[in-house]
């Protein structure tokens, strides 16, 4: 059973804000930014998984960027610093991941996800039936 404020004390200062309050870290410096191992992200919170390193692609912005999700996330409108966006969440710990554009690949249906390396763990897909999630190798073998 995924126990949020026991999930909360793991994380460190910049995964808290991020995740909790919406925070953004600074452009190109998250560790996944420019990070290209087979494998899925997940939140960094509770664990649920978010994105496939088959959809990451480099958008140039200094953050991961995906073409879609694995799973349904949470969407929010975000009127925050004076612009229009659409915040993504994570569904079941409610974390701020980042936002989502319409200006990614048209012929990958058009959205970029643009993610806070500080929301999301990487599960390297060698060790995906070790975590705990191995139904998502059927991904890399589509």
């Amino acid at each position: 059973m995924f126990d949020k404020k026991e999930a909360l004390k793991k994380l460190n200062y910049e995964q808290y804000e991020v995740t909790q309050h919406a925070a953004t870290e600074m452009p190109f410096s998250g560790k996944y930014n420019d990070f290209n191992q087979k494998g899925i992200y997940v939140d960094v919170v509770s664990g649920e998984p978010l994105f496939s390193s088959q959809d990451k692609y480099d958008a140039g912005c200094g953050w991961p960027s995906f073409t879609k999700p694995i799973k349904k996330l949470s969407y929010k409108r975000d009127q925050s610093h004076g612009m229009e966006r659409t915040e993504v969440k994570s569904p079941i710990a409610d974390s701020h991941l980042g936002h989502v554009f319409t200006d990614g690949p048209v012929d990958q249906g058009g959205l970029r996800y643009c993610i806070n390396s500080a929301s999301l763990k990487f599960i390297p897909y060698d060790k995906l039936e070790e975590e705990g999630y191995n139904q998502y190798k059927k991904i890399f073998e589509e």
